[in-house]
């Protein structure tokens, strides 16, 4: 008696999609009345992972100039793990500003992206400041279900989505 590949669970075989009434294998946000690809759909991991990268380097910019180098890009060893909080508050007032009132942080423009209610509507401050703080936490970022929504859309009632336009 072995171990075999089914009893170690699904997470082997990577994201599950969604299953249809049918019985076909669906892509994800299709069982949420989303289009399987083009404008509209659920938004790849890959294009948000560089509207990620691209809202950080924006804070850690903003940082350095304002600090005139003394936090940011740079820094001295002595002074990194203030550095690193003082990008991390900026990064979370800069997303959540955006996405809140915008739906979308540069970095999500820049990648065609956009974040909003399951009813399609924009998730609006509050909603933005919640995503935006656990988006911080990482972890409920990292975990995500067959539609793609990681924790932090979840919690709030959100998707990322392909921009329309």
């Amino acid at each position: 008696m072995g171990v075999e590949r089914k009893d170690l669970g699904s997470w082997l075989n990577g994201p599950i999609l969604g299953i249809g009434e049918t019985g076909e294998v669906q892509e994800p946000g299709v069982r949420l009345g989303l289009p399987a690809s083009g404008p509209g759909s659920v938004a790849g991991i890959g294009r948000r992972i560089v509207a990620l990268f691209i809202d950080w380097i924006i804070a850690v910019t903003l940082v350095s100039l304002v600090s005139k180098g003394s936090l940011g890009f740079g820094v001295a060893p002595a002074q990194s793990s203030r550095s690193g909080w003082v990008c991390l508050v900026v990064f979370f007032f800069f997303v959540t500003a955006f996405t809140g009132f915008t739906g979308a942080s540069v970095g999500q423009r820049f990648m065609k992206i956009v974040v909003a209610r399951l009813d399609g509507a924009p998730i609006g401050l509050l909603r933005a400041v919640v995503r935006t703080f656990l988006l911080c936490l990482v972890i409920p970022a990292v975990f995500y279900d067959r539609d793609r929504r990681g924790f932090h859309d979840k919690a709030v009632g959100a998707l990322t989505l392909q921009r329309k336009s």
